[in-house]
């Protein structure tokens, strides 16, 4: 199977993750299609087969070297897309040899892809590319990731002229509700260290990622018959919206970028009686994201001396670390991915992930874990696309990782 045929086979399944079943995976369809993803592996020649009770599947390819000294690597994906929108029924289309203008999504609800608002896609002009019908996510994200693992393993199957060592592969559940590694037993995936094919554009190489907390912060009223409320009623979302004004308006994600932080209202849920705020606080620098943490505290303890303190609570939970920490000790693992981007023409581009990475966890259960780019773009939503291009280069630098690290 061709690496594209693969990839539309693999957003044909369902494998929406849902946060509120309290499952591992968290959906059917994940299960399904990791029967399908184990099978294939089978198929194709890897051995050590495994699909677990939680739905991890792992397979290794043996090495064909005779370095005894080479390192076991891995490489890693997750079957889940994002909950932000369905990935039920994907219909994506392919854009031959683009040309640079706005693609139409679906006519008849004037879904565009616009090339001005979306601009990186004219670095693709003269590509094939993949894009959705205007009604649904891709799954790009991270189902380009998983085609070019397998097909990567595939293509060293076949070349077994290709020397390199052991090579341990993992497709996990739920990486987008945040449970991707919860069940990920290290000690047996057996790797010296492992990369994530999960990045966005072609050439990304991510080590940094942010330092991640949640917040809840849940705020108490009175209620009275508005026509007798003076000096009686407290609203509760007026209180949340004095609370929400009070955090820096420049600190948001819509007004920061690199390696600035910022605090997230994600979700408000009110009434005169009640209101809880949820917050995420991001910051790539641990001693900022501290203070970060003690801020949003120091003010709720301002609401609460103003309205009671049995008028206000919060509770702040971290979430994930910034692997830079883990990764800094064994960087020869990212010169090595650089060395093999150079190889196949593909142009290095590093920098901080603005967000999280099952490499992240990993990375501090003993895995370092840094993150390779899979190719899409605009994940999680009806623009997202994949360059056809952006992934045959992804399967030749997991290939040529592959063969270098059997070397080193």
């Amino acid at each position: 199977m061709d690496l594209t045929t693969r990839f539309l086979k693999y957003i044909s399944f369902n494998t929406t993750s849902d946060s509120k079943t309290n499952l591992t995976p968290s959906t059917p369809g994940q299960l399904e299609f990791a029967y399908f993803l184990a099978d294939e592996l089978k198929s194709i020649g890897l051995k050590d087969v495994n699909l677990d009770s939680n739905g991890y599947v792992t397979a290794t390819l043996p090495a064909n070297t005779e370095n005894k000294k080479a390192p076991v690597i891995g490489f890693i994906s997750h079957m889940d897309t994002s909950p932000d929108m369905t990935g039920k029924h994907v219909h994506p289309q392919i854009i031959e040899n683009y040309d640079g203008n706005d693609i139409i999504l679906n006519e008849k609800e004037n879904i565009i892809l616009s090339a001005d608002l979306f601009s990186e896609i004219k670095n693709y002009v003269g590509q094939d590319i993949i894009v959705t019908d205007g009604k649904t996510l891709l799954g790009a994200d991270d189902k380009s990731g998983l085609a070019e693992i397998v097909t990567a393993m595939e293509y060293l199957i076949k070349h077994p002229e290709i020397k390199h060592g052991k090579i341990r592969v993992a497709f996990t559940p739920d990486e987008e509700i945040g449970k991707g590694t919860e069940h990920f037993d290290v000690k047996a995936f057996g790797a010296d260290w492992a990369y994530t094919m999960d990045g966005g554009q072609i050439g990304e190489l991510e080590f940094e990622n942010f330092n991640a907390a949640g917040a809840e912060i849940t705020f108490k009223g009175r209620n009275v018959h508005p026509g007798y409320a003076k000096h009686k009623m407290i609203n509760s979302m007026r209180i949340a919206n004095l609370f929400i004004s009070m955090l820096p308006r420049s600190e948001t994600p819509e007004h920061t970028d690199g390696y600035e932080g910022f605090y997230h209202l994600t979700g408000i849920i009110g009434t005169v009686e009640e209101t809880k705020l949820s917050y995420i606080i991001r910051d790539h620098d641990h001693d900022r994201f501290e203070r970060r943490k003690k801020e949003i505290q120091h003010l709720v303890n301002k609401i609460a001396a103003e309205y009671g303190s049995d008028m206000v609570s919060i509770e702040i939970k971290d979430q994930y670390y910034n692997m830079h920490e883990k990764i800094e000790p064994v960087m020869h693992i990212v010169k090595l991915v650089e060395k093999a981007m150079n190889a196949v023409g593909v142009m290095p581009i590093i920098k901080p992930i603005r967000g999280g990475t099952d490499g992240s966890h990993l990375s501090y259960m003993g895995l370092p874990c840094p993150n390779i780019f899979a190719g899409g773009h605009n994940f999680h939503g009806k623009y997202e696309y994949v360059p056809i291009q952006s992934m045959e280069k992804a399967v030749k630098v997991i290939v040529k990782i592959a063969e270098l690290a059997a070397h080193n």
